[in-house]
Parts: C-alpha cells; structure tokens; sequence
C-alpha cells in the first residue's frame, strides 16, 4: 500500500492483493520506522459504518471504509473512492485507489502484483 499526503488530502494506492484483503474484510496496514526506531503506521479497513472516515492517533493513520461500499469497489472495475470527512479548519478529502503498473518500469519497483494500466493498452495500440 501506498500513502501519499498532501495538504488536507490522503490517499492511499493498494495492489491487488491489498484490494482483496479489504473485500474480505481484512485490515491492510503498512509502516515506516526511523532510525530512533518510532514507527509510523497507516492502515484501512472496513466495519459496519455508513460513511468513510479517517482517523490519526499516537502515530497512526487509520482509514475505515464501510464494509459493503469497500466489497462493491473491490469486485468491480472502478478505480477509486473518494469521500470528505469535515474537520476543525475545512474537511480532509480521502481517496482510496487501485495502484495501476507502471508505463515505464523503476528499478527495484516490483510490479506484478498490481493492476493492469488502462493506458498501457492505449499506448500499445499507438505504437
């Protein structure tokens, strides 16, 4: 899984195991540990709730989607979700995506398990 913060927006790219680990009703969590050995840890899963929300807490990032809305997305061929949670200065936009390949491959990037790129088709055909 992937994380990426900017501003009032968190977004969060998951492969395809990721993808199906939600749509069983799995938690999906990654880290980040520093050298003084603090860990930073972001995770989504899914519950009960109606609405998507985010959380941040004793350094953790926790994004809970609701169970049948994560089910619904995960077996079908739409890329993402978005939602808004308001908060204290405005409202923080979540957006939760399925992480395509790349166009062009990076070293020490492992790609297969993510989703085909829409675009690497169209991109075939031009050539």
């Amino acid at each position: 899984m992937k994380l990426r913060i900017l501003d009032d927006s968190v977004r969060l790219r998951l492969a395809r195991s990721e993808v199906e680990a939600i749509a069983r009703g799995e938690r999906v969590e990654a880290h980040t540990t520093f050298p003084d050995g603090a860990r930073f840890v972001y995770a989504l899963s899914s519950s009960d709730g109606t609405t998507p929300s985010a959380r941040f807490a004793d350094g953790r990032i926790d994004i809970v989607l609701p169970h049948d809305r994560a089910t619904a997305w995960a077996r079908s061929n739409d890329v993402s979700i978005r939602a808004s949670q308001r908060t204290r200065e405005g409202a923080l936009a979540l957006l939760i995506e399925k992480d395509f390949e790349c166009l062009e491959p990076r070293d020490g990037e492992e790609a297969s398990d993510r989703f085909p790129n829409p675009k690497a088709k169209r991109r075939r055909d031009k050539d």
